[in-house]
């Protein structure tokens, strides 16, 4: 209570207007969350926020806000520059529909929504308005820094647990991530650095949507979690949120910034821009469409992802050692992954034709482990899952990439708080191109959204299945109300206790380290 109380008076004493002061939440009506009321708006429809009047959308059981602006376009001279200001307009601003997705390639897209670079937007789910401000969670979607977008998590089904939702679009690939030593603090971190605009959004315009700033809650899965990570550590988010929520990230997948300046420049050589001297102004001419082609960093197994660079002014270290030197910051945490969590990727490099026998092992074992194949292939023999040589793969990349990432992360930051759990529903509705695996998909990675967000492309879940969702749904919510996911699920303390969620009854387990045979992986050099 103390750090909102200064938090909130740093923000009345910045505010150079009576519409700043009234933002923040110190002005007349606008107080905060210890049983003060607030304004109710006249048309529910509209919201006023930096910039101009937003109208959204209205049920009787939800407002929806989409497609808002929280930076300038990221366009010609402001390409790999940092989000910039906003410019105002005039009248009421539609946001019924979302933004374009962030630039990306979309070579083996499904989703026919538009691109573009000017994607600097975020959509706002929120309960009908009450007198009474609402805890709020900013979600940073998935996709490998490469792709996705915030539009397709349909937040409803959380805000009828009384919380507002924010879902964030940021610069992807090699627009968000470029590193170059002539672009500045933030090189190889735009999109990390479009996040926490988002926040600072967030923090001077959430209360006209009866959101609480000083109740702020940042989420992600995959790469999103990947970012929450960041932002623990990040000097520029500090006291931007007040708890944190990591689902399967890859937070330990991070390139340094000599590496990433190396990459950045094969990547512009590859597209006619070889020639340090003149790189960035080469790069800044190429149309949008040249830089869809992905830039990548980091390596889970045998995937390749972009992302946030390390040893930079926005980012100084990589998240897993600053949580391990106390560094972090020390808000409640939720630690979230999947039990088969490689499991899609195996999928997915099957459906493109990758073999995946007896005869691909070994490669698949040098390829994702180096000189410690060897090792792992004895701890992972095909034997011990049915002979099925995916499974077998998949174990090894789920628990050195994920599992004992995530348990690494919950003793490093057990003063959080952190809550921890392993969705555990192994006939969890997956789409229908992964059914077609010759192996079960099981839980995995990514598959528990669909309990949290009406996502759609699955068949829907049975009773025990609905049930479930219920269940995290009601988790989510009290930990952004809360800090605590409430009773039933206990912090990680010293006896390691994580919550198993699965259909028909969650229970709490203390042998996830020893099931994932993380002593092994801590003692594996790779």
């Amino acid at each position: 209570m103390l750090r909102r109380t200064v938090r909130r008076c740093r923000r009345a004493a910045a505010a150079l207007t009576v519409l700043a002061v009234l933002l923040s939440g110190c002005g007349r009506g606008q107080t905060g969350t210890d049983g003060d009321s607030i304004d109710v708006p006249v048309d529910p429809a509209i919201a006023h926020v930096t910039g101009g009047a937003v109208r959204g959308t209205v049920s009787i059981f939800n407002r929806y806000f989409a497609g808002i602006p929280y930076a300038g376009p990221p366009v010609g001279p402001l390409r790999w520059q940092p989000p910039a200001p906003l410019a105002d307009w005039t009248g009421f601003r539609d946001a019924t529909r979302p933004g374009p997705r962030c630039t990306q390639d979309t070579s083996a897209d499904v989703d026919p929504g538009p691109t573009s670079e000017d994607c600097l937007t975020l959509n706002v789910w929120t309960p009908p308005p009450s007198e009474a401000r609402k805890p709020v969670m900013v979600w940073f979607h998935g996709g490998s820094f490469l792709n996705g977008s915030g539009d397709i998590y349909d937040s409803r089904r959380l805000t009828s647990r009384g919380i507002v939702v924010v879902t964030v679009n940021y610069r992807l690939g090699a627009l968000g991530f470029l590193a170059d030593p002539g672009l500045g603090p933030e090189s190889g971190n735009f999109g990390l650095a479009d996040q926490q605009a988002a926040l600072r959004w967030v923090r001077d315009n959430i209360a006209a949507f009866g959101g609480d700033p000083d109740r702020v809650t940042i989420a992600g899965e995959s790469a999103g979690g990947m970012a929450v990570c960041d932002h623990l550590v990040a000097p520029g988010s500090a006291d931007l949120f007040d708890a944190a929520i990591i689902q399967s990230g890859l937070c330990h997948a991070q390139y340094d910034l000599p590496a990433a300046e190396r990459a950045s420049q094969e990547y512009a050589a590859e597209l006619g821009c070889g020639d340090a001297r003149t790189l960035l102004q080469c790069m800044r001419a190429l149309p949008a469409d040249r830089l869809r082609k992905p830039l990548l960093y980091g390596r889970f197994g045998t995937e390749r992802l972009s992302g946030p660079v390390t040893g930079t002014a926005v980012l100084p270290q990589d998240p897993l050692t600053a949580m391990r030197e106390g560094r972090a910051a020390r808000v409640p945490v939720m630690i979230n992954t999947t039990a088969d969590e490689f499991n899609l990727f195996a999928a997915l490099q099957f459906l493109r034709g990758r073999a995946l026998d007896a005869a691909a092992y070994p490669g698949l074992l040098a390829e994702a482990f180096g000189p410690a194949a060897a090792a792992v292939a004895a701890q992972y023999p095909p034997e011990s899952y049915g002979g099925n040589v995916a499974l077998a793969y998949s174990a090894a990349v789920t628990a050195a990439d994920f599992a004992c990432v995530a348990d690494r992360m919950a003793d490093a930051l057990a003063d959080g708080p952190v809550y921890a759990s392993e969705f555990g529903d192994r006939a969890a509705p997956a789409p229908e191109p992964l059914r077609e695996a010759p192996f079960p998909i099981g839980a995995a990675h990514s598959l528990e959204l669909r309990y949290l967000f009406d996502v759609g492309g699955a068949p829907p879940p049975d009773p025990a299945q609905q049930r479930l969702a219920e269940e995290m749904i009601d988790y989510w919510a009290r930990f952004v109300s809360d800090g605590s996911p409430g009773a039933g699920w206990p912090q990680v303390g010293e006896r390691r206790e994580w919550l198993w969620l699965q259909p028909g009854g969650n229970r709490v387990i203390t042998d996830f380290a020893q099931k994932h045979k993380c002593a092994f992986w801590a003692g594996l050099s790779r």
